[in-house]
Parts: C-alpha cells; sequence; structure tokens
C-alpha cells in the first residue's frame, strides 16, 4: 500500500511539472521598455522605462570586446545607436532578438576599406554554449542566459532603441 502511494505521487508530481512553465515564452504586463543601454566595459545590460531601470543583466560580448564592430569577423561588439529589428524564436541561442547593425554608417565606412561590416548582431541566449557562463565569446553579439533572454524576449518590442556604449 505504502508503495502504491509513492507511486500515485510521484505521478501526480510529474504531471503538475509537465503543465507548468509554459516553455520558453513568457508574457509581460509591466511598464514599456523604452529603451535598452548596453555598458560594455561593465559588461551590464540595462532595460529602462524612461530614466528608470526595469531590469539590469550580466552580458558576454564578442570575443575581442574592445573598440566598435567594423567588419565582418573582427568579434568586435557594436557601439552607437541602433533599434531592436526583429524577434526571433527559433534561434540557435534559445531566442533571439535582432540588432540593426549595421547602419548607413557602418556600411560607409566597410565599403570604403574593402570590406563587408558584417551583420546578423543579436541578443541571444546561451543554449549552444550552456557551459559558457562568464567570459566574452560571442562572434559580436550581446549574450545573456536562457532564462533572462526569455525575460527579455517578452520584454522588448520591435523598433525599441539600443545604445551600445563602450
Amino acid at each position: 500500500m505504502t508503495f502504491l502511494r509513492i507511486l500515485i505521487l510521484v505521478t501526480l508530481a510529474f504531471g503538475l511539472a509537465a503543465c507548468g512553465g509554459g516553455g520558453k515564452f513568457r508574457s509581460y504586463h509591466g511598464p514599456a521598455v523604452t529603451a535598452i543601454q548596453v555598458h560594455k566595459a561593465d559588461r551590464k545590460m540595462y532595460l529602462l522605462h524612461n530614466d528608470k531601470v526595469l531590469k539590469q543583466y550580466d552580458i558576454s560580448l564578442g570575443f575581442a570586446p574592445v573598440g566598435h564592430k567594423q567588419f565582418e569577423g573582427d568579434g568586435k561588439t557594436p557601439e552607437g545607436a541602433y533599434y531592436i529589428s526583429y524577434h526571433n524564436p527559433k534561434s540557435r541561442y534559445h531566442l533571439s532578438v535582432g540588432i540593426s547593425y549595421p547602419n548607413q554608417n557602418d556600411v560607409a565606412f566597410a565599403e570604403a576599406q574593402g570590406k563587408s561590416p558584417g551583420g546578423d548582431i543579436m541578443i541571444h541566449g546561451r543554449s549552444r554554449y550552456k557551459g559558457i557562463n562568464k567570459g566574452d565569446w560571442t562572434a559580436g553579439c550581446i549574450a545573456i542566459t536562457d532564462s533572462e533572454m526569455e525575460e527579455v524576449y517578452s520584454m522588448l518590442r520591435q523598433y525599441t532603441p539600443i545604445y551600445i556604449l563602450p
């Protein structure tokens, strides 16, 4: 009889766990994120509502983090004013939101040097690199944990400005 009770409790626990959580897509009903600030030197990202910090995150950057991204493959994270350009629910990195790099100035500079500015810069999770918790390792993106990315993904809207500071 005791074995049967334990079996029933375990079955119920697994059943309840399967119903909870709702996957990687969350809902957000708080104040709108009006801007994002990334402080590369401090490895911090801030989601702001006007001048109030709503959330703050520790981040990883491109594997060559000092300086502004100029060319494809340079391993740098861009610096400057951009905006959120898209949401990618099927990202290789759990979830991602695109950053509008390169802008017209980035393209003009790279082309004047006979090179490509690169692109596909995102804020994304770490799914592919679960063992990496610290340090800079991306190809120029901004990485946070998968759980944090679920939250950020739900909070950001297309065209939200992002200011990436040295």
